[in-house]
């Protein structure tokens, strides 16, 4: 006689605690996988960052051998020099960080396109910022990351120009994910009633819109990047910058103090020091081409390195702090 037949109930009973052991077994099984994989995820991710590390600090390394060569100090290095000696600034603070996600160029194909790291990343977030300091009446650089990052809002700064360009106006999806300001941004808190244009730096914009973290920053204000992200790193005292990477045109005009290589140098520097790695630069051949003369303009990349982000960490956004 069968057990079965003998014990009904305690047979099906003992079959159903089988079948429950096993399916738990599974469940912790895969979890345990799933843990297992993303640890192993976040250290391959932190292993290419530190290495990058290593080799950037190889860089700076070939930064003070070159300022030897040309100066013999900071303070006797010309920016741009026309005696025949074969640098320019720019051979002094190269791209050489690799972000350790893809990379591609978003926006229009010429001035107004920019290098951005990891979007694949940026793109699934159900809620991302864009902070774009500069329209100029071209934005397609931002309808792309719009298009792409279907929950990112993008917030627009520029006292030049009263709204975003065609790209964004003229498409009723993207425009009613947009923000636009007539502000400058500066160093210093400017805005009342008799300020023109009015003022904000940084800091002050993102606690008026209530904002802890920006996915993307882009900045491009013909020469008054040098101060204003001064500013926004020394208000932070040492504490990790709140946003993912950073796309900045660099203005070094004749006359301007920043065309001295010392003053250029510190400010790189402090850059540098709050966790600003640049993976990419394009230099502005536009510019080059309308003015022939110096390459003044140069298009940086920067991706942070610092903080709990993306880019940097592959935990879900909805157990980080920031």
């Amino acid at each position: 006689m069968t057990l079965y037949a003998r014990h009904p109930r305690f047979t099906v009973a003992l079959l159903i605690l089988i079948f429950i052991s096993l399916v738990m077994f599974a469940s912790d099984s895969a979890s345990f996988k799933s843990v297992a994989f993303s640890k192993s995820r976040d250290a391959v991710l932190a292993e290419a960052l530190a290495l990058e590390e290593v080799y950037y600090g190889e860089m700076v390394q070939q930064r003070q051998q070159l300022v030897k060569k040309w100066g013999p100090t900071p303070e006797k290095v010309d920016p741009f020099p026309s005696h025949g000696e074969f640098y320019t600034l720019w051979d002094f603070f190269l791209p050489s960080f690799r972000c350790p996600h893809r990379v591609e160029r978003v926006g229009i194909m010429g001035d107004g396109g920019k290098w951005v790291c990891g979007l694949e990343r940026i793109a699934p977030k159900p809620q991302c910022k864009i902070y774009s300091f500069g329209v100029n009446g071209e934005s397609s650089f931002e309808a792309d990351l719009m298009k792409a990052a279907p929950g990112c809002q993008v917030y627009g700064y520029d006292f030049s120009v009263a709204s975003f360009g065609p790209e964004i106006e003229e498409d009723k999806e993207l425009k009613s994910r947009s923000h636009f300001f007539s502000y400058a941004l500066g160093d210093k808190d400017k805005h009342n009633a008799a300020d023109h244009p009015k003022m904000y730096t940084l800091r002050t914009l993102m606690e008026r819109n209530g904002h802890d973290f920006i996915d993307i920053l882009k900045v491009d204000i013909e020469g008054n990047e040098f101060d204003s992200l001064s500013t926004f790193i020394d208000s932070f005292h040492g504490e990790p910058l709140p946003f993912g990477q950073l796309q900045l045109e660099v203005h070094v005009y004749p006359g301007s103090v920043w065309n001295e290589f010392p003053k250029f140098l510190g400010w790189w520097e402090k850059l540098e020091a709050a966790g600003l790695r640049p993976f990419f630069s394009e230099p502005n051949l536009v510019y080059m081409n309308l003015i022939r003369g110096r390459p003044d303009l140069i298009e940086y990349s920067f991706i942070n390195i610092r903080g709990d982000h993306e880019l940097v960490s592959n935990r879900p956004s909805s157990s980080r702090s920031g």
